[in-house]
């Protein structure tokens, strides 16, 4: 058994006081103060009230952006998730519809041709986009004489509106009046129906994603590169590291988590790509340019059959989820160097 020790007790006609107890520390004894002598505290319920004085002074900051979060993105992916289970086409009422539409897209619908086309229009994007953004970078991460004006021509792009961007482009490739076949036949080149070709149609579309985003995406690059410390490639240098070898054992291993977020959000977009071809080929010659994203605007809106394209949304959800999975887990099984001066 525990044997509990307990102060003696006062003599009689005393104050209560323990021998030797006196001023502050008696006080503390009697009230149970935490950190001084005696009983011990309660610095765990102080620790709530804290907690709670704080989440009640940042709520009145947080509640507009909670709710935004709620209304705009949490609910309508419960709705998507609900409507793809039902058959209804906005005119009569819903009725449930169990897993048939699931099957429905891959038999009627053709989702299966419509994912490999998007797929392939983000093999296609995201590698070559990627590589220029990071060469990009390197070439402008200097203090020479004019870097500043290449990086605002290199951003300029990106701040057009992805439909206007199509429209001039659609111009620039036109087959009669456009510049490229002007130029294409100035060298003896009879240029080709790039589109209302197949086989050029997406190249032509992913050109113009890769020339309106490239240099959005080299700022990353660039803002990676430049908080890399001076001092390791003066080392390099020390050493007789050559640039390529500075930027394959320096600047690509540090620019781990600059590439991951870049990848992502790139893979991302383009499964998402809608209105840049939806202005160039609307989806066409024939399906060869119908990404996913295309198919379900046709569905819900031409066709008006709502379950099958909440499905087919709910479809492209999960390949862009098993997509960003995969690059977090490949990322996060490679080396990152930490650097402290």
């Amino acid at each position: 058994m525990q044997e509990t020790t307990r102060p003696p007790a006062a003599p009689s006609g005393g104050t209560g006081r323990p021998p030797g107890a006196t001023g502050t520390g008696w006080k503390s004894w009697r009230k149970g103060v935490p950190g001084r002598p005696g009983r011990p505290g309660t610095p765990g319920l102080l620790a709530g009230h804290a907690r709670l004085k704080a989440f009640l002074t940042a709520l009145p900051f947080i509640t507009p952006s909670f709710f935004g979060v709620m209304v705009f993105l949490v609910v309508p992916v419960v709705l998507l998730f609900v409507i793809s289970f039902l058959n209804w086409n906005l005119l009569s009422p819903a009725t449930w519809n169990g897993f048939t539409n699931y099957l429905n897209i891959f038999r009627f619908d053709d989702a299966g041709h419509s994912l490999g086309v998007t797929v392939y229009y983000v093999l296609l994007n995201i590698p070559l986009q990627t590589a220029l953004a990071l060469v990009m970078a390197v070439m402008i991460n200097s203090k020479r004489r004019g870097m500043g004006l290449y990086r605002v021509l290199f951003v300029a792009p990106y701040l057009s509106t992805p439909v206007a961007t199509a429209v001039i482009w659609y111009w620039v490739f036109d087959p009669k009046l456009g510049a490229v076949n002007a130029l294409l036949a100035h060298v003896g080149i009879n240029g080709p129906q790039w589109l209302s070709s197949p086989s050029w149609a997406m190249p032509v579309v992913a050109f113009v994603n890769i020339w309106q985003y490239v240099g959005y995406n080299m700022l990353f690059f660039l803002a990676g590169l430049q908080a890399i410390p001076k001092q390791l490639y003066e080392a390099a240098d020390l050493d007789g590291a050559g640039p390529f070898k500075q930027f394959f054992r320096i600047s690509l291993p540090l620019l781990n988590s600059t590439m991951l977020f870049v990848l992502v959000t790139g893979v991302i977009g383009s499964f998402q790509v809608f209105d840049t071809l939806y202005v160039l080929t609307q989806g066409g010659p024939g399906n060869s340019t119908e990404v996913l994203n295309l198919r379900i605007y046709q569905v819900a809106f031409t066709d008006f059959r709502l379950g099958e394209a909440a499905a087919m949304s709910v479809l492209l959800f999960g390949v862009i989820l098993i997509f960003s999975v995969g690059q977090f887990l490949f990322f996060r099984n490679r080396t990152t160097y930490e650097y402290s001066a």
